[in-house]
């Protein structure tokens, strides 16, 4: 997730195309550290975000509004007061480095015509947004920066305004390959840090597509490359500078599964084994990757108690099947007891009194063995105490077998509510997962008012070939999906010996094309607890053949014919169903 130099030249392209000329028609502060002008463009009304927040700052185009609180904050009436109905005159980038710089154009109150300097600063936590005259002195920000806080660089009304130059880096767009192989390759460090703590705007993962780019390991030592492969580093360099000069951007985002991880207002091909998808413009790649990263954050925070539920469980559940296969062991030796006792019955009659041992046949194996006696003991009570230990232990060995398969059971259901965490995607998915945890008494219960309708419903996917493929997220969605909503010719999916979701092919009496089971099974690979692995055994059958025991657990079924195939959990490509 950079938004390094190379997305902000995008941006000042963009913005030049769209608002360059454009006046400010309103001008809105939804949040203490967020900006919202609205203007009138070269293609009609369009809003520019400008947020100088320290956990997400960000600078876009969009078409949605914010609602802003009823009393404007200072800065924002501050604004109001200079540039209201100002006019956009220049916008441009400083160096590569993560600054727009908006120029604006206005009257003032006798009339005159002014100019003032709008500066938006996304760098992380030290992100600002800073307004000044047209001699670059500091009218206000939306930040105040004093000297105890910064001893760089005051950000502070009166104080001229200047780019702190905290590290010795170089324009990208301005290098030549004598400077790239003197200043690069003369650091102690691998080769992508060697870049981007050489050049400004270019941010860790740019660095590591230049070196995808020019065949080389980004973890290499910088000094190990030959000067052949110097130079074809530096040419990959210099084309993707080229292209920032010209303005040949492809904005995208790099999306696994449905969960974006990446973006870039160039093409990122190291990420060849995800899917990448193109966007018409920045503006959109970042409202649309903030949007649904926020999501998937979101989602994973309100799950951390949850998981941290089921892990607690799931651990001590682990340690007592370790511990009960521990005790089935020591159980084994059972059946040499009983044997102990039979032959010294058998043979017994001949020991002399006070016989520490007794060395007969056993006639199961046909060898001869050697039993320990009890010198205090008679032949029968000695008899009698290997009996007493065989049928201890035997008691032991059935009631193990039985609690072996309990915790069993126990951790394949915990396995499987914590596969469902890994898959939900809203607060309603967590809320039916919480549930199914309270059923189980795995958390507390709470006596509310009325419950709550969960709108939770199971992924809807399209195959190629026309066929409605369901996928439940949870357990209590599982059991629904195969026993309730599935007819008996439907066919059914699941990742083989692992956690994982139902899946469900609808057929409507209709034959099946190869192609719709393939993309069932990954389907099927994708929302399992395989998600990871490069392929993943999938066992499918006829829903008809799917059987529930009774008394077991939610999303649990047993089925004894079924087909098998290997699946990659692949599903770029495969069509979600907005339901």
């Amino acid at each position: 997730m950079a938004f390094d130099g190379i997305v902000i030249a995008n941006l000042v392209k963009e913005l030049n195309e769209n608002i360059l000329n454009g006046r400010i028609s309103k001008i809105a502060q939804p949040e203490n550290d967020e900006l919202m002008l609205t203007l009138k463009g070269n293609n009609g009304q369009v809003r520019l975000l400008l947020s100088a927040s320290a956990s997400l700052p960000l600078i876009y185009l969009t078409k949605e509004n914010k609602p802003s609180p009823m009393t404007a904050p200072n800065f924002c009436m501050l604004l109001r007061k200079h540039i209201a109905n100002g006019r956009i005159t220049k916008i441009w980038q400083p160096h590569m480095e993560r600054i727009i710089n908006l120029e604006i154009e206005h009257l003032n109150e006798l009339g005159d015509l002014c100019q003032k300097q709008l500066i938006v600063e996304i760098m992380g936590k030290h992100s600002n947004i800073i307004f000044c005259d047209a001699d670059g002195k500091i009218i206000d920000s939306i930040k105040h920066i004093p000297a105890q806080v910064s001893s760089v660089r005051e950000v502070l009304p009166g104080r001229m305004y200047f780019i702190p130059e905290t590290q010795e880096k170089y324009n990208p767009l301005k290098t030549s390959e004598e400077e790239f192989v003197d200043k690069v390759f003369a650091k102690p460090q691998n080769l992508a840090k060697c870049i981007y703590t050489t050049y400004t705007g270019i941010s860790p993962v740019i660095a590591s597509e230049l070196c995808h780019r020019a065949g080389l390991d980004a973890d290499l030592p910088a000094a190990a490359l030959s000067p052949e492969e110097r130079l074809h580093l530096y040419h990959h360099f210099s084309w993707l500078a080229e292209d920032i000069r010209e303005g040949k951007f492809a904005p995208n985002i790099i999306k696994k599964g449905k969960e974006p991880v990446e973006f870039a207002a160039v093409a990122l091909t190291q990420y060849e084994d995800l899917e990448t998808i193109s966007y018409p413009d920045i503006s959109t790649v970042l409202e649309t990757f903030y949007r649904d990263k926020n999501i998937y954050t979101r989602i994973r925070q309100k799950s951390v108690d949850l998981r941290k539920v089921v892990n607690t469980v799931l651990e001590r559940s682990r340690k007592k099947y370790e511990l009960q296969l521990k005790q089935l062991k020591d159980t084994e030796k059972r059946d040499k007891y009983k044997v102990y006792g039979e032959l010294i019955n058998t043979y017994g009659y001949g020991l002399e009194d006070e016989a520490k041992s007794l060395t007969a046949l056993n006639y199961y194996t046909d060898e001869e063995i050697t039993i320990p006696l009890d010198a205090q003991l008679t032949p029968q009570e000695n008899a009698q105490k290997y009996f007493d230990r065989y049928n201890k232990l035997k008691r032991t060995y059935e009631a193990l077998t039985d609690l072996i398969k309990e915790t069993q059971e126990e951790i394949e259901h915990l396995e499987s509510i914590s596969t469902s965490l890994d898959i939900a995607v809203s607060e309603e998915d967590l809320t039916q997962i919480k549930e199914e945890l309270t059923q189980f008494g795995y958390i507390k219960k709470k006596h509310v008012g009325k419950k709550a309708k969960i709108k939770s419903k199971p992924f809807h996917y399209l195959s190629t070939d026309g066929f409605h493929i369901y996928i439940g997220k949870n357990n209590f969605q599982n059991d629904e999906l195969t026993f309730k909503f599935a007819s008996g010719n439907d066919w059914w999916f699941h990742a083989k010996g692992i956690p994982g979701s139902h899946v469900l092919v609808k057929t409507n009496g209709q034959e099946l094309p190869d192609r719709a089971y393939e993309e069932a099974g990954r389907l099927a690979a994708y929302y399992s607890k395989g998600r990871e692995n490069e392929k993943v055994e999938i066992d499918y059958l006829e829903k008809k053949n799917v059987k529930k025991p009774n008394g077991s657990k939610p999303g649990f079924v047993v089925y004894y014919t079924n087909y098998s195939l290997v699946a990659s959990p692949d599903i770029s490509g495969l069509t979600l169903v907005a339901d």
